[in-house]
C-alpha cells in the first residue's frame, strides 16, 4: 500500500523522524523466487531448492526462503512506499547497522514491510544519509522475519542556476 501522497521535500521526510513512514503491500514469496535467488547468488541449498528433501528432512517440512533475499526485498518495499523525496536526483544504499533474521519464510508466505525513519542527517549540501528500521513481517505470524537498520544516502536534485 503505497501512500497516498508520496513525500515531496526532505524538510517534509525531516519531520517524519521517530514516525512509520511506509507499509508496503504484501509479496508472494513463491518457489520461483527462491529459486531465482539461488540461481543468481550460487546459494542452491537444499533447504531452498529442493522441496522433496526439505519436506522429509527440514524442520519446517517445506523450503525457506533465503535470509539474505528477504533482505533484499527492503530496495523495492521503499520504492514502492514513496517515502524517497520527489526531488531526489540519486538514492545510494550505505549499509546496515543492525540485522536480526527472526523468523524463517516459508516458500508460498506472504512478506510486507513497516519502515520507521530513525535519523536524517546532513552530510553536504544537498547530501543525507538517513537510518530506518525496516521489520519485514509475514502474514499470519507473530515474529516477523527480519529487523534491519538500513542506512541510505540520498542526493537532492539541483536547483538550476538562472541567468
Amino acid at each position: 500500500m503505497s501512500r497516498e501522497k508520496p513525500i515531496e521535500t526532505y524538510e517534509e521526510l525531516r519531520s517524519k523522524i521517530g514516525e512509520e513512514i511506509g507499509v508496503s503491500d504484501w509479496v508472494l514469496v513463491d518457489q520461483a523466487r527462491i529459486d531465482g535467488f539461488a540461481e543468481c547468488t550460487g546459494d542452491r541449498q537444499w533447504l531452498h531448492v529442493d522441496p522433496e528433501r526439505a519436506r522429509r528432512q527440514s524442520p519446517f517440512r517445506t523450503t525457506i526462503a533465503h535470509g539474505y533475499l528477504t533482505l533484499s526485498l527492503i530496495g523495492a518495499f521503499i520504492q514502492e512506499m514513496g517515502v524517497v523525496p520527489l526531488n531526489t536526483h540519486a538514492a545510494f544504499n550505505y549499509g546496515l547497522d543492525k540485522t536480526r533474521f527472526l523468523a524463517p519464510v516459508k516458500v508460498g508466505a506472504r512478506v510486507r514491510m513497516r519502515t520507521v525513519l530513525m535519523s536524517m542527517e546532513e552530510k553536504g549540501p544537498g547530501q543525507y544519509l538517513l537510518k530506518a528500521e525496516n521489520t519485514i513481517e509475514i502474514e499470519n505470524e507473530v515474529k516477523p522475519a527480519l529487523v534491519a537498520e538500513s542506512l541510505v544516502m540520498l542526493y537532492e536534485r539541483r536547483k538550476k542556476a538562472t541567468a
